[in-house]
């Protein structure tokens, strides 16, 4: 079944093959070290220490009434963006990355070293990142716009736009992988936000669901100060520090700090090995990246039942 399934990424790469690398060729033209900088930290918004801490965020987000629909948006959001592209097309396409598929081209991987040799332990299609940043922009935008601001409902497609290109920027995905995320990611959003109104409804107008509309911790004295400026100015500040979270362990990814695969078959794999990891343990005193970790214990199970 798998090699099967690999055709699908490998007639992604045969076909847009040239497209993919002249946006490479492009980014690789561009490349220095502000703009390394600046695509790292823009690749945060996309990134799981960014992602999976801001649907934490959300939930709280729910429990104060003026912030609801933001909350149930993204959380919704952010659950069918992780299921379509983690569940259903990444190991549906099965693409390998590009830094381990273009080794043979020489001015690629001197650009992939030169941004860093940042990796990922998956698959490539569609861009993750890419997927959570559109998927949260898309949610954002449509609820601010919803609420008449529209001044500010720009500023997510404008960052996810930016999260998209860093990706292709540091290597790490084709175009055509952040062209895949963007789609997904705004279908996902879609679904957010259509889902958060559905949400909100029910509250408003349908029983039992209607009990949960007085529910609003900042009624409760201890957080009187989240209405008005000082809601605005605390919800700036948690996503801030998420960010920062995120952001500054990235500065010191990659290079020859990172653990990488110890596959060494058809090429030398750079994914992220996966270090004391319960799921995914060494082999023979050998760590793997995810791929080749499940490719190496089906092929052990296989020889195993051949055995028997």
């Amino acid at each position: 079944m798998f090699p099967v399934l690999m055709t699908i990424g490998d007639s992604i790469n045969d076909v847009f093959y040239d497209f993919d690398l002249a946006i490479f060729k492009f980014f690789a033209a561009i490349q220095n070290g502000f703009f390394t900088v600046l695509a790292k930290a823009f690749t945060t918004f996309g990134d799981e220490a960014f992602v999976i801490p801001m649907i934490i965020f959300a939930v709280a987000l729910m429990f104060f009434k003026k912030t609801r629909k933001y909350g149930f948006a993204l959380c919704f959001a952010i659950i069918a963006g992780t299921l379509i592209t983690n569940v259903l097309v990444k190991p549906a396409v099965l693409r390998i990355r590009p830094y381990n598929t273009l080794q043979d081209v020489d001015w690629y991987m001197q650009a992939y070293f030169g941004a860093g040799t940042l990796s990922e332990s998956d698959y490539s299609f569609p861009s993750g990142h890419t997927t959570a940043a559109f998927e949260i922009a898309t949610a954002l935008c449509l609820c601010f716009a919803s609420d008449g601001k529209k001044k500010i409902a720009w500023i997510f497609p404008v960052i996810a736009c930016c999260t998209m290109g860093s990706r292709v920027y540091l290597m790490v995905h084709y175009a055509t992988d952040v062209i895949g995320g963007l789609i997904v990611g705004i279908c996902a959003g879609l679904i957010g936000y259509f889902l958060s109104k559905l949400c909100m409804y029910l509250i408003e107008n349908k029983k039992p669901f209607t009990m949960l509309k007085d529910v609003d911790l900042a009624k409760l004295k201890p957080l009187k100060w989240t209405e008005g400026k000082g809601g605005v100015i605390s919800i700036a500040a948690v996503v801030i520090a998420l960010f920062c979270i995120g952001f500054i362990p990235s500065l010191s990814e990659g290079g020859e700090s990172a653990v990488r695969c110890a596959y060494e078959g058809d090429y030398i794999c750079y994914n992220e090995a996966k270090v004391d990891d319960e799921d995914y343990p060494a082999i023979d005193g050998k760590n793997y990246c995810k791929i080749h970790w499940n490719m190496l214990n089906e092929e052990t199970a296989a020889s195993a039942d051949a055995d028997e």
